[in-house]
């Protein structure tokens, strides 16, 4: 009976190969382009790829793999991130771009007490942070005690446990609708008065609005016709290796 009791449980074993196998797996970073409505380049989100040595040719879920790894390896790839982005700083300071990297609350709250980090976000004016909102609801530290809070663009909005008080409470520079949320608003005229409702209403809290995830002529013109600041999306580009980052088009042409 003893013996029994010592021996692990088949869901502990399954747990524990789990974590073995996200923590073998290693990252690649591509890059999306951002484009205001006018067709003019916004700047671009850094994008984390994450694949295992095993099968190299098949990316796997970055969300299961930032939840498995420590905030100290949460912590370096930003860092890694940075080092990427600032490879580029003329591009992105010669044409007035802004570059994104998406960050949850524990390394938000992290980068207030890395002073090295600190003073090279400081140097990269041209950095921005993704925050999702349940990474917000997840802060032990107010947003206006973060650094870094002027930087902050809430993204996803519509996607999980999204709701208004995630922009009335606080003034993200921009918001980025999830395409889950445009797609359903799509599909009716209803859903579509409330779309460009929705992005008006947003604008008053936020220095614009992004759409995510367009994919056709049709959404784009919708997003254009609406009161949105700018979209990226399959249609605009799809995701690129930074190697391609200097021939990315400053201009949209459709």
């Amino acid at each position: 009976m003893m013996l029994g009791l010592m021996m692990p449980s088949f869901k502990v074993i399954a747990r524990v190969r789990a974590q073995s196998y996200w923590r073998q797996c290693q990252r690649v970073y591509r890059f999306q382009p951002i484009y205001r409505t006018n067709g003019k380049l916004l700047g671009i989100e850094l994008l984390t790829k994450v694949f295992h040595p095993a099968e190299p040719q098949k990316f796997v879920c970055p969300e299961h793999y930032f939840v498995t790894i420590a905030i100290g390896k949460r912590i370096q790839i930003v860092q890694e991130q940075l080092d990427l982005l600032q490879q580029s700083q003329k591009l992105f300071v010669d044409h007035s771009l802004l570059a994104s990297i998406n960050v949850d609350g524990q390394v938000l709250e992290a980068l207030q007490v890395d002073g090295p980090l600190k003073q090279q976000i400081n140097n990269m004016s041209y950095v921005r942070f993704e925050l999702v909102e349940s990474a917000e609801h997840a802060l032990s530290t107010p947003l206006s005690k973060i650094e870094q809070a002027d930087r902050l663009w809430l993204d996803d909005f519509g996607q999980g446990i999204a709701n208004f008080s995630s922009f009335t409470t606080w003034h993200y520079e921009y918001i980025k609708i999830a395409r889950d949320l445009f797609i359903l608003l799509r599909q009716s005229e209803e859903g579509c008065r409330l779309f460009y409702t929705l992005v008006t209403l947003m604008n008053r809290y936020s220095k614009g609005v992004i759409i995510e995830g367009v994919e056709t002529e049709q959404e784009w013109s919708m997003v254009c016709n609406s009161d949105a600041l700018a979209a990226q999306g399959y249609y605009l580009s799809r995701p690129q290796t930074f190697d391609l980052l200097d021939q990315m088009p400053i201009h949209f042409k459709g």
